[in-house]
């Protein structure tokens, strides 16, 4: 939802930050977004279901990951994450403390990344 709120180019921002990476969204986000596109009205329903055509479009890439019994989303995406592209500040901490590198949005001009790349 970031371009649209924010009007940054995150492919561009990514080729910058990362030697080589592959957009993947798993199915239970897209369903997500489904219910904020549902729920929501104004700049979040309009964010939400720009997320959706992005989700669908190249270079993004939908996979089918099934959630383990009672899981919660962002536990899944710590369970299947090697780099995490998120703003949600719970969900950055949380990753970090997982060994997860986090890719977020700074200063709401451009995408960084937490620590370094090996």
């Amino acid at each position: 939802m970031i371009p649209f709120q924010f009007n940054v180019d995150i492919i561009y921002e990514l080729e910058k930050i990362l030697p080589s990476y592959r957009l993947i969204v798993p199915d239970f986000i897209i369903n997500e977004l489904h219910g904020i596109k549902k729920g929501s009205k104004g700049k979040n329903k309009i964010a939400a279901n720009i997320g959706l055509k992005m989700a669908k479009s190249h270079p993004f890439e939908i996979k089918k990951i099934p959630l383990e019994k009672a899981e919660k989303v962002d536990d899944a995406l710590i369970r299947i994450s090697k780099i995490l592209c998120t703003n949600d500040k719970e969900l950055r901490e949380k990753a970090r403390e997982n060994g997860i590198k986090v890719v977020y949005l700074r200063q709401r001009k451009y995408l960084a990344i937490d620590g370094h790349l090996k």
